[in-house]
């Protein structure tokens, strides 16, 4: 139970520190998020842990933190913020595994300590990077144009929960999909695979449902001479 309750303490830090960077540097704290939150998902997807008996990989949570940005960028200041959140999401994962690989290929003294954890994590970081890229760039634009809709269709501020959880709960089921089958498959057998696939759809639709009071409280975040569309 250990995982569970610390889970939810790992939860709350995150959303936190969402609130607080977006607080602190407004709309630039929010394109700043996306390029973190990217960036460490990635290394924490590495590590796997166990939770009422399924295994599951670790990331889900900041992971889910980058729907949350561009929807919030989506609800504040418009469709095409929320693409450039977007395609600075994905220039940040490229330039990472571009420039860590570059940083395995050194040649490592010989006391040194590092190149063998370096290697662990950002070693299969080109696998990994491929599955995000693929499932980032497709989930991320459909959420995007999904939000979009959905705002549309329920424009009204106290709908905000229809359209946050309705773009999420589909787009990251795409994601998650396409995640897992590149980063995962064949690498672990069936059974964990499967487990990865259904607790990772499952922790990412906790965390949506969870993003929902932490986009209303972002959303009334105002910031002098910064325009909005909300």
């Amino acid at each position: 139970m250990f995982n569970f309750w610390y889970g939810i303490i790992f939860v709350l830090v995150n959303f936190f520190f969402f609130l607080i960077c977006y607080r602190m540097f407004g709309k630039t704290g929010l394109y700043a998020w996306v390029g973190v939150a990217t960036v460490l998902a990635n290394i924490q997807v590495v590590k796997t842990i166990e939770l009422f008996g399924f295994v599951m990989t670790l990331g889900n949570t900041m992971y889910g933190t980058i729907y949350l940005t561009s929807d919030l960028l989506n609800e504040k200041y418009g469709e095409k913020e929320a693409k450039k959140a977007v395609w600075f999401g994905f220039f940040t994962l490229i330039m990472t595994t571009v420039i860590m690989q570059m940083v395995l290929l050194f040649q490592p003294q010989e006391g040194d300590v590092a190149q063998p954890a370096l290697q662990t994590i950002f070693g299969l970081m080109p696998r990994l990077a491929l599955g995000s890229l693929c499932a980032y760039v497709s989930s991320q634009f459909i959420d995007v144009k999904i939000y979009s809709f959905l705002k549309r269709a329920f424009p009204k501020r106290e709908q905000l929960w229809i359209r946050n959880n309705g773009s999420t709960i589909i787009s990251q089921l795409i994601d998650t999909l396409i995640f897992c089958t590149i980063a995962f498959a064949g690498f672990y057998p069936a059974n964990v695979w499967f487990d990865i696939f259904i607790t990772t759809y499952l922790i990412k639709f906790v965390i949506s449902v969870a993003t929902t009071p932490v986009l209303y409280i972002a959303r009334n975040f105002t910031f002098t001479g910064e325009r909005a569309n909300s």
